[in-house]
């Protein structure tokens, strides 16, 4: 991003826990994972905004459901997944491609993450990621359409982005996600310090995002399936003797599943 270039992330809520991001400047705004069109119309209304350009990283509808809407009042690219079932896009993209954003200044890679859905593609850039339903504050997604070894090589992926860099993601699950963490690493003090501090910023109607890579790697449990205490619960619910990371993820996730 160039410094001529400001821009900031605005969280428009949708549903009953969802996040549309919404970068912008002082004349353009793109959106990400527009599910419901009406707080993306209402926002550009009342902000006098242009709206640039359309991410999507999955296809579930609270995801895209709003883009048909968007592009009838605005004619603008929809990027997304390459290989989803997706109607609305214009440009599909997969790891390798970049995603241009002229009117904020703005390029983000995008890296192919598959697991909570076949083909899964998140956005980084600018210190930013941008990253649906695949990696949340304290959890991850559910395994819909991808395995556990899919979903854990593509936590992995995220997990090696620097730690500083900022985490959006899609919803609002981070207290009850923290709840299922700290079941897993009761005695994680790092993990005691965000119940406390993450649960007084909802308490004051804040999000909890975005999250940091680095605060992940220190508290959530679905990036810390080497270390010891998390490897013992996850024994301790399957009533069996594992190691391996991925064994390790597929028990904690099927843990997490029910809980």
């Amino acid at each position: 991003m160039s410094d001529n270039n400001k821009f900031e992330v605005i969280p428009l809520r949708a549903f009953e826990d969802n996040y549309i991001w919404t970068l912008r400047n002082d004349r353009y705004a793109a959106v990400v994972d527009p599910g419901d069109a009406e707080p993306v119309l209402d926002y550009l209304q009342r902000e006098r905004l242009e709206l640039c350009a359309v991410l999507a990283t999955h296809h579930h509808p609270d995801h895209v459901g709003g883009v048909a809407d968007l592009l009838a009042r605005h004619a603008v690219p929809v990027y997304g997944p390459r290989g989803e079932p997706i109607a609305t896009l214009t440009r599909a993209v997969s790891e390798g491609d970049a995603v241009e954003i002229p009117q904020l200044g703005l390029r983000f890679s995008v890296l192919d993450i598959p697991g909570h859905t076949r083909a899964h593609i998140a956005y980084y850039g600018a210190n930013s990621l941008f990253c649906g339903d695949t990696l949340f504050a304290c959890g991850c997604g559910r395994l819909f359409e991808g395995t556990a070894q899919q979903m854990a090589a593509s936590l992995a992926k995220l997990a090696a982005l620097p730690d500083a860099t900022l985490v959006y993601s899609g919803h609002e699950y981070t207290l009850a996600n923290i709840d299922f963490a700290r079941a897993v690493e009761p005695d994680n003090a790092e993990l005691a310090a965000r119940a406390a501090s993450d649960a007084q910023t909802r308490n004051s109607g804040r999000p909890t995002l975005p999250s940091t890579i680095g605060r992940e790697k220190m508290t959530n449990p679905f990036l810390r399936c080497l270390q010891p205490a998390v490897i013992a619960s996850a024994n301790k619910y399957l009533g069996a003797r594992l190691s391996d990371p991925v064994q390790v993820f597929a028990a904690i996730r099927q843990w997490k599943n029910s809980f």
